[in-house]
């Protein structure tokens, strides 16, 4: 059973193999009808995408920024935000840059490994995509170094991985503050495998955060039932999402492919939300 929601999906905005247009259609075809796109520090999808929305799919804009607790991330989604925002985009920009500079160090660290692989070689994969792991990865998929994108992250670039450097980030509250200041709904993604998840959620609802990510694309039930309880524990919107960037081959759930949907009711309180933070002052 197709999801008919789904807030967390990437563009080659950022590091998905799909255009903004062609990811709205693919979601729209599998019987999605309310998404967010949300690529990695960047709103650049969002435009192209408000363009090709058919009559029937709300999109609602927004990010995925990548944070840093000790010994781990936390990646918030930012759902409702303004792309045309100057401070966003000064932040997001920031982002970008650092994604950069971490991204010519694990180049290096891999031809230090004598791994063939070149930063014009990644920088071509990426375009004009804010450059991520994943575009390494495939890199190193290209090049023959390894079979697929999971294997480089596994291998080689992964948090723990030989290759890996850490990027400058905001803290998780700093995202939340941010998402908040700037009129958008935060909501913690894929939190299934961080440590202390309760205390992150006490810290992270204090900040602002209005939701957390249930209904994961792979999560099996019994991790959604824990997940669902630690969110009404929380008193936090039970989202969901594919966070399908359509690099991991057939296997890959497609947009709205989560083995339990979002249901109606969680997706109906974002609408309104959502609603509530766009609506201008009452003239």
């Amino acid at each position: 059973m197709v999801s008919k929601g789904d807030f967390h999906c990437h563009s080659t905005a950022s590091d998905g193999v799909l255009s903004p247009t062609e990811l709205i259609k693919l979601a729209y075809d599998q019987g999605v009808r309310v998404m967010a796109l949300t690529d990695h520090d960047s709103t650049e999808g969002i435009a192209e995408a408000r363009q090709a929305v058919p009559s029937g799919l709300t999109l609602i804009p927004g990010v995925e920024m990548g944070t840093d607790i000790p010994g781990s991330e936390v990646h918030m989604l930012g759902l409702y935000l303004e792309p045309d925002n100057p401070e966003l985009q000064g932040i997001l920009g920031k982002l970008r840059d650092g994604r950069l500079g971490r991204g010519e160090g694990i180049v290096k660290k891999l031809r230090e490994m004598e791994l063939n692989i070149s930063w014009e070689q990644v920088q071509r994969i990426a375009g004009d995509a804010a450059v991520g792991r994943p575009h390494i990865a495939t890199a190193l998929v290209d090049n023959g170094q390894v079979a697929t994108v999971k294997e480089a992250f596994d291998k080689y670039i992964a948090r723990d991985g030989p290759a890996y450097v850490e990027r400058d980030k905001m803290t998780p509250v700093e995202a939340v503050e941010t998402i908040v200041r700037m009129g958008g709904i935060p909501c913690i993604a894929h939190p299934r495998d961080l440590g202390n998840l309760d205390d992150v959620l006490v810290e992270l609802k204090a900040a602002g955060m209005v939701g957390m990510e249930v209904y994961y694309k792979d999560y099996a039930p019994n991790e959604v039932e824990r997940l669902r309880q630690l969110s009404e524990k929380h008193d936090l919107l039970a989202l969901g999402g594919s966070d399908y960037h359509g690099l991991h081959g057939p296997d890959e759930p497609l947009p709205g492919g989560q083995h339990t949907p979002v249901p109606e009711e969680s997706i109906q309180a974002l609408l309104a939300l959502g609603r509530e933070r766009t609506a201008g002052p009452a003239g």
